[in-house]
Formats: structure tokens, C-alpha cells, sequence
């Protein structure tokens, strides 16, 4: 069987992506570990992807899709920006863990 975007309805996609982005704000709300933090970030940026990828094929208009492609640049650079500012706090301070990291204190 050959499946399209349009055999399934929108509103299955948009609740997956609603309950994607509800799982990012609670890990980034309750999560102390940078990275799980930054996972967590990626994963509601990846929920935006694909309500605009589901908007994008409902309404026939690649528009969205576009824009995905240009989301997704600018997390793989978030990503790398990211990781080497984790890894920066890791040398200087010898944990991810954000309530011990007090760089930005005076």
C-alpha cells in the first residue's frame, strides 16, 4: 500500500506535533543537564517542522516545506554553536548540570 501525506487526516498530525512540543517544555522546564535541555529544544524546533510540513501538503502550497528547509540550516547551526558552548562549560567548570554553572554571576 502506498500512503500520501493526505490519507491521514491534519489534526493526527498537529496533535503528534503538539504533544512533541508539550514534551520539549517540560524537559526544558523540569531538566537540570544542559544537554537534555538542548535535546529537548531540538525537539520543539522539530515539532514546528512538521506543522509546517503538515499545513504545507494540506494546503497544496510548498511554501512551508521551503521554510523547513531553512529552519532545519539554522538548527544545525544552533546545534554546533550549542554544543561547543556545552563543551566550553564542561572544561572550565567540570559539569553539564545548569544549577552549578554560575558563569553569568558576578
Amino acid at each position: 500500500m502506498n500512503f500520501t501525506l493526505t490519507d491521514i487526516p491534519l489534526n493526527y498530525y498537529l496533535g503528534l506535533s503538539a504533544t512533541l512540543f508539550s514534551i520539549g517544555i517540560v524537559g526544558v522546564l523540569t531538566r537540570r543537564n544542559a544537554i537534555i535541555v538542548f535535546i529537548c529544544i531540538e525537539m520543539m524546533l522539530n515539532s514546528v517542522n512538521l506543522t509546517l510540513v503538515a499545513f504545507s501538503a494540506f494546503l497544496g502550497n510548498p511554501t512551508g516545506q521551503i521554510l523547513v528547509f531553512f529552519v532545519m540550516a539554522v538548527a544545525a547551526a544552533e546545534a554546533a554553536v550549542g554544543l561547543a558552548i556545552i563543551i566550553a562549560m564542561f572544561r572550565n567548570k567540570m559539569t553539564v548540570n545548569i544549577d552549578e554553572i554560575n558563569i553569568m554571576k558576578w
